[in-house]
């Protein structure tokens, strides 16, 4: 499970030093692509084929699963962590993100995500309080 927060920087050529807890899942690759929120999504390499063969089965009937794999497999980009663990974050998703050098890395569970520095700061501002004010059950079960 990928937990906590990080603030690497994002150095001349594109590349970002990934956080060494998150290695053991990001050693045999990964795979980057466009995220909600305009965040970029990391995943391992195993947990995207599983994510996309969850995703297959969806009838190619209906227009948002439709939509939604055309969007998440366009901007993904299949990565492998250098010796050092940094890995290049390709043009097309430091531009969709919006990233600059200061940069947040999260976990977010069976996921990693990285968030321009200010971004980050911006939605968690804005959704902070709602998530402090939650009176009600927000995912089935969990609260």
């Amino acid at each position: 499970m990928l937990l906590g927060t990080f603030v690497p920087k994002l150095d001349e050529k594109g590349r970002i030093i990934l956080p060494a807890k998150f290695m053991d899942d990001f050693a045999g690759g990964l795979v980057m692509t466009r995220g909600q929120e305009r965040c970029i999504y990391v995943f391992s390499q195993r947990e995207f084929e599983e994510l996309h063969e969850r995703a297959r089965q969806a009838p190619v009937t209906g227009r948002k699963g439709r939509d939604y794999l055309r969007l998440l497999l366009s901007g993904a980009s299949q990565e492998v962590p250098d010796k050092q663990h940094r890995v290049t974050i390709p043009a097309m998703l430091r531009e969709y993100a919006g990233l600059d050098r200061e940069l947040t890395v999260i976990g977010a569970g069976n996921r990693a995500e990285i968030w321009d520095t200010a971004a980050w700061n911006a939605y968690y501002e804005s959704t902070e309080a709602a998530f402090a004010d939650t009176d009600e059950e927000v995912i089935a079960g969990l609260f």
